[in-house]
């Protein structure tokens, strides 16, 4: 066995324990799976607060699927992003991989999946 053998048996080693390590804190909930951080040290979210939330101010609105989201802080940073356009309420599932965006002018789709794309997920279908 020569020394690029060994070299990537070490590098694959390493790849397999931390990403064992990462997994297992995810799924016994001591880390973040958006993230990979320990929960409770990394900083928090800013939430987006839409302040209009009469739902007959919103004539217009469009159903999206997202794919990525695994969490509630997922679900939380495509709301954050989708409720940073103007004139726009959205909630979001994770558990459903869906958003409901509700909006004051004529749904702008890609809009929408400019803000979710920064959010580091994608629209899907």
């Amino acid at each position: 066995m020569g020394i690029v053998d060994i070299a990537i048996i070490v590098v694959v080693a390493a790849v397999v324990i931390v990403g064992a390590r990462r997994a297992i804190g995810t799924a016994t909930g001591k880390r973040d799976c958006c993230s990979g951080d320990v929960k409770g040290t990394s900083e928090p979210i800013a939430s987006v607060r839409v302040s209009d939330t009469d739902e007959s101010n919103y004539p217009y609105s469009a159903d999206l699927r997202i794919s990525g989201m695994s969490c509630e802080r997922c679900a939380g940073r495509v709301a954050n992003a989708l409720n940073s356009i103007e004139g726009t309420w959205a909630t979001v599932d994770h558990k459903s991989g869906s958003a409901h965006v509700l909006s004051k002018s004529p749904v702008d789709l890609s809009a929408y999946e400019s803000a979710v794309s920064e959010a580091g997920y994608r629209v899907v279908g």
